[in-house]
């Protein structure tokens, strides 16, 4: 089973740059798309279907032109989650979960704190989606949280670590963060790439994506349980619809 993530920073803006193209040419099982600043009635959605897509879901935040994740698949789910039933996070369109009979798969769009006000709504935001994810892995075990966690991990997974006082690699969002996969999933990019730097998100400024001064910040987090069937987990740098790329994880199962 390959899963794609990936933050196109506007579907429709992606789709003029060539996103079906490249999306029927990558011809994932199950892509999660976030920040598709789009309502479903704005798109002509068979384009996705003729993409190779049939089953297709959105979730958009209330404000229009903003937030929204997407989950795009080649089978039907058994069953479609929309948000997570907690309304700070539900009215910004950042979660959305497809269930299928070996594997549940979210996609996820941590905010960004670019201000005070949206660094602490993230801090919030981050303390109910750890309480969310670990009650859900009691009843839902095989679970993978893919998306935009708007935050690099480690220093080898930023250009510069010196920028510690900047959101994104704030120490206490690092700390989050361990925290996270300590409650019981795996970083499947760096299970099996522990030495590679590697980025999924370059500024648009100082032409940093040409010179690679970029942060990774979009994760295929894997739930223990499904630990021995991740098989390869990579960055794909080619793809160039947005300022993010896209990140993939490949499961036998």
């Amino acid at each position: 089973m390959k899963i794609i993530s990936y933050n196109v920073n506007g579907i429709r803006a992606a789709i003029k740059k060539g996103f079906l193209e490249w999306l029927e040419a990558a011809n994932p099982d199950v892509i999660c798309i976030q920040e598709t600043k789009a309502q479903k009635e704005q798109l002509n959605l068979s384009d996705f279907e003729n993409a190779g897509y049939p089953h297709h879901y959105w979730f958009s935040a209330e404000k229009k032109g903003y937030s929204g994740v997407a989950i795009f698949c080649k089978q039907k789910p058994n069953h479609v989650e929309y948000g997570t039933g907690i309304e700070s996070m539900d009215f910004e369109g950042r979660n959305l979960r497809v269930d299928f009979d070996d594997v549940s798969v979210m996609s996820m769009y941590l905010p960004s704190g670019t201000n005070d006000a949206r660094l602490g709504y993230k801090f919030n935001y981050m303390d109910e989606i750890l309480t969310y994810a670990s009650e859900l892995r009691k009843t839902v075990p095989n679970l993978i949280i893919c998306g935009d966690y708007n935050i690099c991990h480690e220093e080898i997974d930023i250009h510069n670590p010196k920028m510690k006082g900047v959101s994104g690699f704030l120490p206490e969002e690092r700390e989050w963060l361990s925290k996270f996969i300590n409650s019981g999933f795996i970083d499947s990019f760096r299970h099996l790439n522990p030495e590679r730097e590697e980025y999924s998100w370059w500024s648009y400024r100082a032409n940093a994506r040409a010179n690679n001064k970029g942060w990774r910040l979009d994760y295929a987090m894997v739930s223990e349980p499904l630990k021995e069937n991740i098989s390869r987990a990579y960055i794909l740098p080619e793809a160039k619809h947005s300022d993010h790329c896209p990140i993939a994880v490949e499961l036998s199962l």
